[in-house]
C-alpha cells in the first residue's frame, strides 16, 4: 500500500495534525474490529502523522508514531512477505530520517542499512519497481555516514545512487532527472568534505545545470532547488579560490529566493536566510565588508522573526546567523558588538547541547572557539582562556568518540588556545598545545594532503613562534622551514590563496632567520615573500595592501640590517600598488 505523505504549507499543518490523528483514531478502532483490513491502513495513518509532526518540529512524536509503523508492518511482513516488504522499507526510511534528525545517528545507520538491504533484495528480483528507491536509501544512506563523519563510506554510498539515476535519467529523463540532480547535489558534498575540491566542484556544477533546465520547463517545483544548489555551488567555488565565480552564483541564489518569497511567503523565508548568509561570508572573503554585514543583518531579522513566529524551530539557525554575524563584526573592529553576538549564539547553544547533546556540543565549541578570539582581542586573556579551554575539553571528548569527524575542529581549537596561553606569558603551556595540534594536523595531511597540508603549514608556522618565544632558535627555523617547504608545494599547483600563505611563511622564516643573525639569509627570505606576493596585489581580497605594506617595512628593516640596498625594481612595482591604494612604502634605503 502507499503511503501518501502529507506535506500542507506551514499556515495549515496544525490542522493537518489534527486530522491526520483522528484518520490514525478511527483506524485504531477498526483494527479491533477487523484486523486484517484495517491494520495496514493504521500503519500508513502512522506513517504520515509522523511525517507531520516532522514538520512542526516535534521531533521525538514523530519517531514514536513512525515506529509504531515499522512494528505493525514487521508484524504484516511475518504473515505476507510479497505484500509488505516494501511498505516495511518506506517506514524504515522514515524511521532512519527521524533518528537522523534527533542526533541519534548510530540508530539512524543501523535502520538506513536495513533499508538499503530490503531495497537491494527487492531491486534483484524486480528491478524497475525497485531501483529508485534503492537510489534514494542509499542517498539517505550516505548522509548518516557523512553525519558519523565516515565520509569514505558516505561517498561510496553516494556514488552508487548516482550511478543508479544516471542509468534511471537516460532512460526516462522526465522522471528521473531531478533525483539524478539530488545525489550529485549530495556527492558534492562528499567529495568537497573529502578535500577533493575539483571533484566537488564539477559535481555541483553538473547538478546546477541540470536543475536550471529543469527550472526553464517546470519553474514552481525546480526553482527552490535550483537556488539550493546554486548555494552550494558559492560554497564550492570559494573552497577552490573562485571568490568573483563563488559572489556571482551566491547572489542569483539570493535573487531566486527572494522571488519565490515574494510569490509564496513564509515557505521560502528560511532558505533565503540561509543565503542571506552565504552571501555575506561570500562578500567577507571579498573584503567588501560593509555589505557582508549588511546581508548577515538581514539573514538575523529574518531569522528573529521566525522564532517569534514559530518557536524554537529556527533558533539554532538563528545561532548560526548570530555566529557570522559576530565575524562580520569583527571584520568592521566593532569588537564589543561581535562578543554580545555570539554570547547570544552560545547561550542559545547551550540550551540546546543539554537537551541533544550529540548534534549541538560541536557548534557549541565553535561558538565559544570565536569568543575567546574576541575575549583575546579586548583585552580579556583570562576570560578567553576560560572559553577556549571549554572549546578544547568538548572537542577533546567528541574526537574521543568519533575521532574522523571532530579531530581537525580539537587542532583548530588546540592552536587558539596556544595564542591566549601565549598571550598570558605561559610560553611551555603555550607550545605544549601548538605542538599538540601539529601531531594532529600531520596525522591528518597524511591521510588527506590536499585538504589539510595548508592548515599544516599554518599550525607549523605558530609553532615556530612559540619555540621563538622560548629562545629555541634553531627549533623554531627547523619548524618555519618545513612550513615554506609545505607552502612552495601548494603555491605551484593550488590557487592563488596558497601563494599568500607562502609569503607568510616566508616572512617568518626571515624573522627567524634574523634571530639567529643570519641577515643575508633573511633579507633573501623577506624579499622572496614580496616578490611572491606582488602578482596579487592587483586583487585586493587575495593580498590586501595593508598586509603588503606590512611585508615591504619588514622588507626594508632587513635591508637596513643586511646593510644592503633594496631592489629597485621590486620597490618600484610595489610603490605603484600601495600608491594606488593610498599608502606609502616609506624611504626605499
Amino acid at each position: 500500500m502507499a503511503d501518501e505523505v502529507v506535506t500542507p504549507a506551514a499556515s495549515a499543518m496544525e490542522d493537518a495534525l489534527a486530522a491526520v490523528e483522528e484518520a490514525v483514531e478511527l483506524r485504531r478502532k477498526l483494527v479491533s474490529e477487523r484486523r486484517d483490513e484495517f491494520l495496514p491502513e493504521l500503519a500508513s495513518a502512522l506513517n504520515n502523522q509522523s511525517a507531520v509532526l516532522s514538520k512542526l518540529g516535534r521531533g521525538e512524536d514523530a519517531l514514536k508514531a513512525v515506529k509504531e509503523a515499522v512494528e505493525i508492518r514487521r508484524e504484516l511482513v511475518a504473515e505476507r512477505r510479497d505484500a509488505f516488504l516494501p511498505d516495511l522499507a518506506t517506514a524504515l526510511n522514515n524511521q532512519s530520517l527521524m533518528l537522523s534528525g534527533l542526533g541519534r545517528r548510530e540508530e539512524a545507520l543501523a535502520t538506513i542499512e536495513e533499508t538499503v538491504e530490503t531495497y537491494r533484495g527487492l531491486a534483484a528480483t524486480r528491478r524497475d519497481a525497485f531501483l529508485p528507491n534503492l537510489a534514494t536509501a542509499l542517498s539517505n544512506r550516505s548522509l548518516v555516514l557523512g553525519g558519523l563523519g565516515r565520509r569514505d563510506d558516505a561517498l561510496t554510498a553516494v556514488q552508487e545512487a548516482v550511478e543508479i539515476r544516471r542509468e534511471l535519467a537516460a532512460a526516462h529523463p522526465d522522471g528521473f532527472l531531478p533525483g539524478l540532480a539530488m545525489s550529485l547535489h549530495n556527492q558534492s558534498d562528499c567529495l568537497s568534505a573529502l578535500g577533493r575540491r575539483e571533484d566537488a566542484l564539477a559535481a555541483i556544477q553538473e547538478a546546477v545545470e541540470i536543475r536550471r533546465k529543469l527550472a526553464t520547463d517546470r519553474r514552481d517545483a525546480f526553482l527552490p532547488v535550483l537556488a539550493m544548489s546554486l548555494s552550494n555551488q558559492s560554497l564550492q567555488l570559494t573552497r577552490f579560490g573562485r571568490r568573483d565565480d563563488a559572489l556571482a552564483a551566491i547572489e542569483e541564489a539570493v535573487e531566486l529566493r527572494r522571488e519565490l518569497v515574494a510569490e509564496r511567503g513564509e515557505t521560502f523565508r528560511p532558505d533565503l536566510a540561509g543565503s542571506l548568509s552565504n552571501l555575506s561570508g561570500c562578500l567577507s572573503g571579498l573584503g567588501r565588508r560593509a555589505d557582508a554585514l549588511a546581508a548577515v543583518e538581514e539573514a538575523v531579522e529574518l531569522y528573529r522573526r521566525l522564532v517569534s513566529e514559530r518557536g524554537n524551530e529556527f533558533l539554532p539557525d538563528l545561532a548560526m546567523a548570530l555566529s557570522n554575524l559576530s565575524g562580520c563584526l569583527i571584520g568592521v573592529e566593532r569588537g564589543e558588538d561581535a562578543l554580545a553576538a555570539v554570547e547570544e549564539a552560545i547561550e542559545i547553544r547551550r540550551r540546546f547541547a543539554e537537551a541533544r547533546p550529540e548534534a549541538f556540543l560541536p557548534v557549541l565549541a565553535g561558538s565559544l572557539n570565536n569568543q575567546s578570539g574576541y575575549l583575546s582581542d579586548l583585552g580579556r586573556r583570562e576570560d578567553a582562556l576560560a572559553a577556549v579551554e571549554e572549546a578544547v575539553e568538548i572537542r577533546r571528548r567528541l574526537a574521543g568518540a568519533r575521532g574522523d569527524e571532530f579531530l581537525p575542529d580539537l587542532a583548530m581549537s588546540l592552536s587558539n588556545q596556544s595564542l591566549v596561553l601565549s598571550g598570558l606569558g605561559r610560553g611551555e603551556d603555550a607550545l605544549a598545545a601548538v605542538e599538540e595540534a601539529v601531531a594532529i594536523y600531520r596525522r591528518l595531511a597524511d591521510e588527506r594532503a590536499e585538504q589539510f597540508l595548508p592548515i599544516l603549514a599554518v599550525a607549523l608556522n605558530n609553532q615556530s613562534n612559540r619555540l621563538s618565544d622560548l629562545e629555541r632558535r634553531e627549533d623554531a627555523l627547523a619548524a618555519v622551514e618545513e612550513a615554506v617547504e609545505i607552502g612552495r608545494g601548494l603555491a605551484a599547483s593550488g590557487p592563488d590563496a596558497f601563494r599568500a600563505d607562502l609569503a607568510s611563511s616566508l616572512s617568518n622564516q626571515s624573522n627567524r632567520l634574523s634571530e639567529l643573525e643570519r641577515r643575508d639569509d633573511a633579507l633573501e627570505a623577506i624579499e622572496e615573500a614580496l616578490s611572491v606576493l606582488l602578482p596579487l596585489l592587483e586583487d585586493a581580497a587575495e593580498a590586501p595592501p595593508e598586509a603588503a605594506l606590512k611585508l615591504v617595512q619588514a622588507y626594508l628593516g632587513r635591508c637596513k640590517e643586511a646593510d644592503r640596498d633594496s631592489n629597485p625594481d621590486l620597490m618600484r612595482s610595489v610603490q605603484a600598488v600601495l600608491t594606488s591604494a593610498g599608502l606609502s612604502p616609506g624611504a626605499q634605503g
